[in-house]
């Protein structure tokens, strides 16, 4: 049965590259990046390099999450009185548990401290699980608009991995894009957030189809990989959005830089893929904002809303797919343009 599709219907973005949505998918589509040094050196002595976002405050740890995920939040509500907003659900994505040098306080305080800068009461809900974390929010918000009666829902997401005992853990597992590493990710931070609502007939970006599953070979696991866990989620979204794989014109993933995932991609889609394309193209934003964690679904819903609103995607349907490092896998089917 095909599931009922969603609309996103407006967009926030805060990364290293812009401090809103439209200047930060324009630095996307012009491969723009903005790495830094960092405050922390790594076991060679050299800085390690990271994509900070510049704020007037120099905040850092759960008040910086907090404050970018607020620039995010009045952006993707400015067409909402703030009178209103106490009637949204609000899905808050954050950094999985078991992330090394997860900021305290996360799941206790950091929707209070959003809340009280806003200046306005949400009903928040955290959904802590990395860079799966957008998709999973979606299936969320899918109930609780055709389920459960709310006429819209905000999906937030804040995640950085600037931090030294998080940067440490990933060095110390060469899992850094370091000099003497080329197999790695260049830690970064950002905040983004969806306005999500019905289907109707106005154009919008559509969440088609979303299917999840899980990978047992994970990253530094040493067994074989197969990209079952992806392959599966991939299936899974193109059943539940009623299509074929062969009607996708370009795929979006939170690639970051790592062989592994790269690899997990390339697997899944020979495993999919059943129709001979002239071209599929794989976009990955992460390689002009650095490894952004959980809000790497927002990111790569706003780059693909832009380049077909701005007529230089290769089609309107696209898949988009999501891997974190305890094995979760997700992906979602995606289409531009009015609910039919």
């Amino acid at each position: 049965m095909t599931a009922p599709p969603l609309a996103i219907s407006n967009f926030g973005l805060v990364t290293s590259v812009g401090l809103s949505a439209p200047s930060s998918c324009a630095a996307v589509r012009a491969k723009i990046a903005n790495p830094t040094e960092t405050r922390f050196a790594c076991s060679d002595g050299d800085w390690i390099i990271g994509h900070a976002v510049e704020l007037e405050d120099p905040w850092n740890g759960r008040a910086k999450l907090a404050g970018m995920a607020v620039l995010a939040i009045q952006e993707a509500l400015d067409a909402i009185p703030v009178s209103q907003w106490r009637d949204i659900p609000l899905l808050l994505c954050v950094a999985e548990q078991e992330r090394p040098g997860r900021t305290a306080g996360i799941d206790d305080a950091l929707a209070d401290d959003i809340r009280r800068e806003l200046g306005a009461q949400f009903g928040a809900e955290l959904v802590a699980k990395g860079r799966v974390s957008v998709p999973v929010a979606l299936a969320r918000a899918r109930n609780l608009i055709y389920h459960h009666g709310h006429e819209r829902v905000l999906i937030a997401a804040t995640d950085s991995y600037l931090s030294w005992p998080t940067l440490d853990h990933f060095e110390s597992n060469d899992r850094l894009l370091t000099a003497a590493n080329a197999d790695g990710f260049m830690p970064g931070e950002a905040a983004g957030a969806l306005l999500v609502t019905r289907a109707t007939t106005a154009s919008a970006l559509l969440c088609t189809g979303l299917g999840f599953s899980t990978e047992t070979a994970v990253i530094g696991s040493g067994e074989p990989l197969r990209g079952d866990g992806l392959t599966k989620a991939i299936k899974a979204a193109v059943d539940d959005a009623g299509g074929s794989l062969a009607n996708v014109d370009f795929r979006i993933a939170d690639l970051s830089g790592e062989q592994y995932y790269f690899k997990e991609a390339t697997l899944a889609l020979s495993r999919t893929l059943r129709d001979r394309k002239e071209r599929f193209d794989l976009w990955h934003p992460a390689e002009c904002t650095g490894e952004i964690g959980a809000t790497a679904g927002v990111s790569m819903l706003a780059v693909v809303d832009a380049a077909c609103r701005k007529g230089y995607a290769d089609g309107p349907n696209v898949l988009a797919q999501f891997a974190n490092d305890r094995g979760e896998r997700a992906a979602m089917t995606l289409r531009h343009g009015a609910a039919v």
